[in-house]
């Protein structure tokens, strides 16, 4: 039986790799990106496999050497950066998870809810604290110690303060991700935590409110 994906996909938000834009053209409906893989390691991709660029799954439409071609749709053109980029912008790669591939990050689905405005950083030794603005509408599943995804890069909110929100950088995702590129105003794309979606929506039916035996009942103690 083959291992390729099939259907929807998920991903870890560990970046494998870092790529290259070549072009982005628009298309009746959307757009095609070509991009070019950087580094020495090249990627197993096929036609027809999913990749998440800088967070987002897309479906590679052709694959030649180290440059990948892929479809871009009018509504992830809409909620993600991916409408900005340029010839020379540097993305986020991953592919999508195979069945035994080990989830080291979190469960990303690579359905990027909306952009966020990179707002700065600051120094802290060898690492790094990120601050990105925070949309009322998504502040209820952005909380501290949760999971978020950045650009597709699985990271932990490490601060919630008003329309904002801060996470750690790590050294070796600094410097092997597009992180590192990043201006204050950029956009970046945000994916919640897909668990937090579900127990917003399983809470927001559940009669009388949020109470203790309530969050027992659905498994959370």
């Amino acid at each position: 039986m083959s291992s390729k994906p099939k259907g929807d996909c998920v991903f870890t938000g560990l970046i494998r790799h870092v790529g290259k834009v070549l072009s982005l053209t628009p298309r009746p409906g959307g757009a095609r990106i070509q991009l070019v893989v950087l580094g020495s390691e090249t990627p197993s991709w096929e036609r027809g496999m999913s990749v998440a660029v800088n967070g987002a799954c897309l479906t590679v439409v052709e694959v030649e050497g180290d440059n990948c071609t892929m479809d871009i749709s009018k509504e992830t053109l809409s909620r993600t950066n991916l409408g900005v980029l340029r010839p020379g912008d540097v993305v986020n790669l991953e592919g999508s998870l195979r069945m035994g591939d080990p989830l080291d990050g979190h469960l990303v689905l690579g359905h990027v809810d909306t952009t966020v405005t990179f707002m700065g950083s600051k120094g802290e030794g060898d690492f790094f604290n990120f601050q990105f603005s925070l949309p009322p509408s998504y502040a209820p599943y952005v909380a501290e110690k949760g999971s978020v995804a950045l650009n597709g890069i699985s990271l932990t909110v490490s601060a919630v303060s008003g329309e904002a929100f801060s996470v750690v950088i790590v050294p070796h995702t600094y410097e092997n991700t597009n992180l590192s590129s990043l201006k204050p105003g950029d956009k970046v794309n945000l994916e919640v935590d897909v668990v937090a979606r579900y127990v917003e929506r399983l809470l927001g039916n559940a009669k009388g409110g949020v109470t203790r035996d309530k969050l027992k009942e659905a498994g959370f103690f």
